[in-house]
C-alpha cells in the first residue's frame, strides 16, 4: 500500500506535508540540501517492515508551507509537530544537513528515543577550507536574485567542497534541474550547518540520548573526520563506517537498514 499524504500544523502555523509507511516504533527520516520527502522514500520502504517510518518535506519543500522569514528553531518546532503526531516519541535519523538539524533538535531536548546521523558536514579539520560566516548570506542573495543556477554552484563548491570543474560538468546533466528547483532552500540549509561549518561541541555534549554517527569509507576525508568528531562529541555516542558507501547512501537503501534496524530496535 502506497502511503498517503498528510499535514501537520507546526508551532508557527505552516503546514508540513508528510507521508508514513509500516508499524511499529516511530522513525522520522530527515533528508538535508536537494532532498524532501520522495529521496528518503526508498529508505522509509526499506525500513517499513521493521518501523513506521515517517518522510517529511521540511518546509519550503514539496508539499510543505514556508514563512516570510527562515530561522532554524521553526525547522526544530517541525519536528517536534511530527513527533507529537507520532504519539509524542520517535527516533530520527538525518542525512548530510538533515543530521545537522536532528543533532540540533536533540540537542535543545526533542523527546528523540534515538538518534542515527549520516555525515553531518560539519568542518572539522583542514581537510578542506571553511565557507565564510557571510555563506547562508550570499546564498539568500543569489537566490533574491533569481539566480539559482548561482546559488546551486555556490553551494556546492564552498557548502560540500565539490570541485568547480565537476560542478560545470553537472550543469549539463538532469540533476541540476531537480537542484535548483530547490535552491530556495539552499539558505536554509547553511543557516542550519551554521557559521563555517563549525562543530557545536558544546551543544552536542548535552545530548542525552542514544546516538550513533555513521559514514561511509568512499566519503571525503572531512566528512569522516566529522563524523568521527560528532561521535566523540555526543556522550555514549557509537561511531560506523559503512564499507563501499559514499556521501549518495540515500541511494543505496539496503546499505544503511541493517545498521539502523539493529541501533534503533
Amino acid at each position: 500500500m502506497q502511503p498517503t499524504l498528510q499535514t501537520v500544523t507546526s508551532a508557527d502555523g505552516t503546514r508540513i506535508a508528510f507521508e508514513s509507511s509500516g508499524d511499529g516504533h516511530p522513525v522520522i527520516l530527515l533528508g538535508g540540501a536537494f532532498n524532501d520527502r520522495t529521496t528518503v522514500a526508498p529508505l522509509a520502504a526499506a525500513l517499513a517492515p521493521a518501523f513506521r517510518a515517517i518522510t517529511y518535506d521540511r518546509r519550503g519543500r514539496g508539499g510543505s508551507g514556508d514563512a516570510p522569514a527562515y530561522a532554524v528553531e521553526r525547522e526544530v518546532e517541525d519536528l517536534a509537530a511530527l513527533i507529537e503526531q507520532a504519539g509524542g516519541s520517535a527516533s530520527v535519523f538525518g542525512h548530510s544537513s538533515g543530521a545537522i538539524l536532528a543533532l540540533e533538535a536533540a540537542a535543545r531536548g526533542l523527546p528523540i528515543a534515538r538518534l542515527a546521523v549520516y555525515e553531518p558536514p560539519y568542518v572539522v579539520s583542514d581537510a578542506r577550507s571553511r565557507p565564510g560566516d557571510d555563506f547562508a548570506g550570499r546564498l539568500r542573495a543569489l537566490v533574491e536574485q533569481d539566480r539559482r543556477d548561482d546559488a546551486v554552484a555556490m553551494f556546492l563548491t564552498e557548502g560540500v567542497d565539490v570541485p568547480e570543474q565537476v560542478v560545470a560538468g553537472m550543469r549539463s546533466e538532469p540533476v541540476w534541474n531537480w537542484f535548483t528547483g530547490l535552491a530556495h532552500t539552499l539558505p536554509y540549509d547553511a543557516a542550519v550547518s551554521g557559521p563555517g561549518q563549525s562543530l557545536p561541541a558544546g551543544r552536542l555534549a548535552g545530548i542525552t540520548v542514544p546516538t550513533l554517527a555513521i559514514g561511509g569509507d568512499r566519503s571525503p576525508a572531512w566528512m569522516l573526520d566529522a563524523v568521527r568528531a560528532v561521535a566523540e562529541a555526543v556522550p555514549g555516542a557509537r561511531h560506523l563506517v559503512l564499507p563501499g558507501q559514499d556521501h549518495g547512501v540515500l541511494g543505496e537503501p539496503e546499505a544503511l537498514r541493517p545498521a539502523l534496524e539493529d541501533f534503533l530496535a
